[in-house]
């Protein structure tokens, strides 16, 4: 059996964007999330189980970040440095560093008018299981080979995220501002 290259997209509302050090646009969110049921084109559910990207991650060293699912519209990748990939509980994070090119600032300015909000991957499923017994059946991908994941204009599943990220400083800044509220209503309320 040949195994054929895939792409699912998901709607990522919370896209991030921020400056990152020395002025670069960063991008981030999540290219994919777990344990989300989607319909694929009333053929079939499908779900992304838990650790389905790890092997991937940790073995593919050249993993690529596009716009569109477009070989020529490179935004970073892991070879580079500029695309850092993760599972946490969610979902395949991701943040991408980029380029300073006029498709990275045109991106960055579409994602903050909130035109663009959304991701995708390709990938390879090599491990699956399908569940027959429900109508319409069930796919669940329990492990891929990921070639790329991309910022897309339509999406196949809908609670991917991205979005133009704070600058660490900034979120530095509001957390301890956060934790100093809290420690002055502490102190009120024990003064009542």
């Amino acid at each position: 059996m040949t195994l054929k290259k895939e792409t699912r997209t998901f709607d990522i509302t919370n896209l991030n964007t921020r400056d990152g050090e020395e002025g670069e646009s960063v991008i981030g969110g999540y290219a994919a999330v777990f344990n989300s049921p989607t319909d694929i084109g009333g053929y079939f559910i499908e779900e992304i189980a838990q650790g389905a990207f790890s092997r991937a991650i940790s073995e593919n060293g050249d993993i690529r970040a596009l716009f569109n699912h477009d070989w020529n519209n490179v935004l970073g990748r892991t070879k580079s440095g500029t695309l850092q990939l993760s599972e946490d509980d969610r979902g395949l994070k991701f943040e991408v560093t980029l380029p300073n090119t006029s498709l990275g600032r045109d991106l960055k300015e579409s994602m903050l008018r909130g035109d663009i909000n959304q991701c995708s991957f390709g990938f390879i499923p090599t491990e699956e299981k399908w569940d027959y017994n429900v109508e319409p059946a069930k796919r669940t991908i329990l492990e891929v080979e990921l070639f790329e994941i991309s910022v897309v204009s339509i999406p196949a599943y809908e609670d991917t995220e991205a979005s133009v990220l704070r600058s660490k400083e900034l979120n530095l800044q509001v957390e301890q501002r956060m934790k100093l509220i809290k420690k002055i209503n502490k102190t009120l309320e024990a003064t009542k």
